[in-house]
């Protein structure tokens, strides 16, 4: 199964990165390339323990919805994301935040696979493990660029 790992130094506090990194506001304009919108149940503001969010966007030309909800939150430090219904196999994204010197390491760590057996693994390999590299990418600048931006 791909795993991704992502860090990113951001020069804000840690729990500035935490409550923006469960913004629906904040996911959604950084997705802005590819569409992304929740649709349901929560469509704004700030994730909690348990609550999902559906979101509908664009990759690839094709239409996408996929429902999320947080399985773990230990505030500032750890929150979990989990697919409840959506394109993929698996999706589990774990958001880690430690206070650091000039501000906050965040990391991602994403365990993810698609469906359809040997097919969905070529795919994941070939395809899907540097595409979404580049969106959490993506994301993490905006967050960075939103809170304030550290070295690296």
């Amino acid at each position: 199964m791909p795993t991704i790992r992502l860090q990113t130094l951001i020069a804000a506090p840690v729990e500035a990165c935490f409550e923006l990194s469960l913004s629906v506001d904040a996911h959604t304009a950084s997705m802005a390339r590819s569409d992304e919108r929740a649709i349901g149940p929560v469509t704004s503001g700030v994730l909690g323990p348990g609550e999902s969010v559906t979101w509908r966007a664009r990759h690839f030309g094709i239409p996408f919805t996929m429902t999320s909800r947080i399985v773990e939150h230990e505030p500032p430090h750890r929150f979990v994301d989990e697919q409840v219904s959506g394109p993929f196999g698996r999706w589990w994204h774990e958001h880690r935040f430690e206070a650091g010197d000039g501000g906050t390491l965040m990391t991602d760590v994403v365990e993810f696979a698609s469906p359809l057996g040997p097919l969905g693994r070529v795919v994941d390999r070939l395809v899907l493990t540097s595409y979404l590299t580049r969106l959490l990418t993506v994301r993490n600048e905006w967050i960075a660029g939103n809170l304030g931006r550290g070295p690296g």
